[in-house]
């Protein structure tokens, strides 16, 4: 006899800074970047509650368990002149993979785009990752081969801001 989990998303609190700072560390760990973390909880409160919020998150819960999150912004399109929505980070815990919940976390944000009257809902994905590229197909995106991210960080930034 199997059980059927209730799965629910709802807006982060920030009860929930504590939860989604650590499914952050685990998602670093996966793509190998665990380096790069210079993140604290108190940073991540900031972000998502401070005075001047810069970015949202949703949780999805199974059966009470906090087993995904997803952390979101707006951009903005010149070319469309409408804000988009995008998607910093989607992740779901390992045990619970493979039960629709990255999938339901995606719908869900795609509706707050169309609520929000966004002309894009974009979000980027290593080009290793096959599994998640194949899946984001799956869900009707289009993977853009042209576009490459530049960033610019830490002393370079500083210098050319400087500049």
């Amino acid at each position: 006899m199997t059980t059927e989990q209730t799965f629910t998303i709802r807006p982060a609190t920030p009860a929930d800074v504590t939860h989604i700072m650590s499914m952050i560390v685990e998602l670093a760990v996966f793509e190998k970047l665990e380096h790069m973390v210079v993140a604290t909880e108190d940073l991540l409160h900031e972000g998502l509650f401070g005075a001047k919020p810069s970015c949202e998150a949703i949780i999805g819960e199974a059966d009470g368990e906090v087993v995904t999150f997803a952390l979101f912004f707006h951009n903005f399109s010149t070319f469309l002149t409408k804000k988009g929505l995008y998607l910093e980070d989607l992740y779901v815990r390992q045990v619970h993979r493979g039960k629709g919940y990255g999938s339901r976390m995606l719908k869900h944000l795609a509706r707050i785009a169309v609520e929000r009257q966004c002309g894009r809902f974009e979000w980027s994905v290593l080009d290793w990752n096959m599994p998640a590229i194949n899946f984001y197909k799956s869900m009707g995106a289009e993977i853009l081969p042209d576009w490459r991210i530049c960033r610019v960080t830490g002393a370079p930034l500083t210098a050319l801001a400087g500049s």
